[in-house]
């Protein structure tokens, strides 16, 4: 892509995970490439600039929630793009802290609407990293019937019992306009109605959006010191250190690994306007191949010679038990598909960790 092409590009959260990759791929392609970060310390493991930045990027530190630092940034720069990375994860944390989801993936996606209309900017294309929690449970097929729905919360009483599945159904893969919405956990909904929130302004201001709904992504780059990152993390570092990794529940609930070297290049695809994509698209991104949470700890438990994992039997309220998706429209509307096999993906991250040098 040319730099004319693409014009300038601001990345929130761009200093992150996502957003370093992202620019690795794309930030020479832009005319400018500014990344609004908070260097948030729970993620970062120093304060200075992020190994893995893209040269090209710009770092800006501030805050998504703070109209100062939107001032700051909307001073000089009417972006052609924003991708709209910044975000609290995680289900569990979101149960205890929901102001703080709340303030950052609600609020901050409100501010930066505000700061956007109070300079005058409306962007040609906003993109913005969703989650597949905003389908909660997702949909269930009836063994006896067919009939295809969505199911409820699991409640605690049913967990305490063990009740891992629906009885008498089997999960189905999400796609996005056909399965429903249906949050189980305060992160879902604050990314859910983040959704909601872009969508009217979008619509209202002329701006394309592009709604990008991520399974679980992993890979090499990805923070180590916070505990809230994802369980692929977490399996990490208990097999590097020798332990058996603890498994919830039964191990068999479903997952769809998505490496960042694959996301990465969904996002580049989606702010490609070569595409010209349509002015409200929401696609999922992952392999399209799940698998059970206990046979990727195994793999990973086998990379580090480590003791095999242990099923628990414990849970989380509010986690969901089968999660993964189609990529068909992904690959459809962006002639995208995920290329990294989980096993190979794995592999690389295991070797990564050992190898690590340049701090995240």
């Amino acid at each position: 892509m040319s730099p004319s092409r693409i014009g300038g590009v601001l990345v929130t959260g761009g200093a992150g995970f996502i957003g370093r990759a992202l620019s690795r791929r794309a930030a020479s392609g832009a005319s400018r490439w500014v990344a609004l970060d908070v260097l948030n310390p729970r993620i970062h493991e120093s304060p200075g600039r992020p190994g893995g930045l893209a040269p090209e990027a710009e770092l800006v530190v501030g805050d998504i929630t703070s109209p100062a630092d939107w001032d700051r940034v909307l001073a000089d720069f009417h972006p052609d793009v924003v991708v709209h990375l910044a975000a609290e994860t995680d289900t569990g944390l979101s149960l205890d802290h929901p102001t703080r989801f709340t303030r950052v993936n609600l609020d901050g996606t409100a501010v930066m609407l505000e700061a956007l209309s109070r300079h005058g900017v409306v962007p040609r294309q906003v993109v913005v990293a969703s989650s597949r929690a905003v389908y909660g449970e997702g949909e269930w097929r009836t063994s006896a019937t067919g009939e295809v729905g969505s199911r409820p919360l699991r409640t605690q009483l049913q967990l305490e019992r063990a009740e891992w599945d629906f009885a008498g159904a089997a999960p189905v893969a999400s796609t996005a306009g056909r399965t429903r919405e249906n949050p189980t956990n305060i992160y879902g909904v604050s990314k859910h109605g983040q959704e909601g929130i872009l969508a009217a302004w979008c619509g209202a201001r002329g701006a394309a959006l592009t709604v990008l709904r991520l399974q679980n992504v992993y890979g090499p780059g990805q923070s180590l010191i916070n505990p809230y990152t994802g369980i692929l993390a977490l399996f990490v570092r208990t097999a590097a250190g020798g332990s058996a990794i603890p498994v919830f529940e039964d191990g068999r609930m479903l997952r769809d690994f998505v490496h960042i070297d694959d996301v990465a290049a969904a996002f580049a695809r989606a702010i490609d306007p070569a595409l010209a994509l349509p002015e409200n698209t929401c696609l999922d991104i992952g392999t399209g191949r799940p698998e059970s949470v206990l046979e990727i700890a195994r793999a990973i438990s086998r990379a580090y010679d480590a003791p095999d994992p242990v099923i628990t039997g414990q849970f989380r309220n509010g986690d969901i038990r089968h999660a993964w998706c189609s990529v068909d429209d992904a690959e459809r509307v962006l002639g995208w598909r995920a290329a990294v096999a989980w096993e190979d993906g794995v592999a690389d991250y295991a070797r990564w960790y050992i190898d690590r040098e340049v701090p995240v």
